[in-house]
């Protein structure tokens, strides 16, 4: 008898990143219902994890699930991760979006970092950024290593920044 008879495979990282997505979604669903909301949910598996995305026709109906700086966002990934963690024992890094916020978001910090890279490179010192939340620390910190550059984060949260460092 081989191994593979006497336990089960375990389920392909990708089963269960969909499996992560179907709970979020079922979740999210609920809440939607709850405070009588409009809006799809789509469920992706990007960068190793669960991308669920709340979309809807009228998009700004759903703003107020970002908030102003996607502090709502954040709070509701969080929520939301909790969720999956409680069904599924495991700890969850899925990815939440609500009408694109994370997307045009993303786009913002690319031009932030890139107006930064260009600075350091000219000057040949060191730039510290404002307070970031942990995913847009991480935009900065892809984008300034796509450069050629290096960053640190610095501070701590919620005043938590990057620095972009000379070579």
């Amino acid at each position: 008898m081989t191994s593979s008879e006497t336990h089960p495979a375990e389920p392909g990282p990708t089963k269960r990143l969909e499996e992560e997505g179907e709970i979020a979604a079922d979740y999210l669903e609920e809440l939607l219902d709850i405070a009588d909301l409009d809006g799809d949910i789509e469920i992706d598996v990007e960068n190793d994890r669960a991308a669920v995305e709340i979309v809807a026709d009228d998009a700004a109906a759903l703003r107020h699930l970002a908030g102003a700086d996607g502090e709502v966002l954040e709070a509701l990934q969080e929520l939301t991760r909790l969720a999956v963690q409680t069904k599924t024992g495991e700890r969850s890094r899925l990815m939440l979006d609500v009408a694109g916020y994370r997307a045009r978001r993303r786009a913002e910090l690319v031009e932030i970092a890139t107006s930064a890279i260009a600075t350091v490179k000219e000057t040949g010192k060191e730039l510290a950024l404002d307070p970031l939340n942990a995913f847009e620390r991480k935009v900065v910190h892809d984008q300034v290593a796509a450069s050629g550059l290096t960053s640190d984060s610095r501070g701590v949260e919620p005043q938590r920044y990057v620095v972009v460092l000379p070579v």
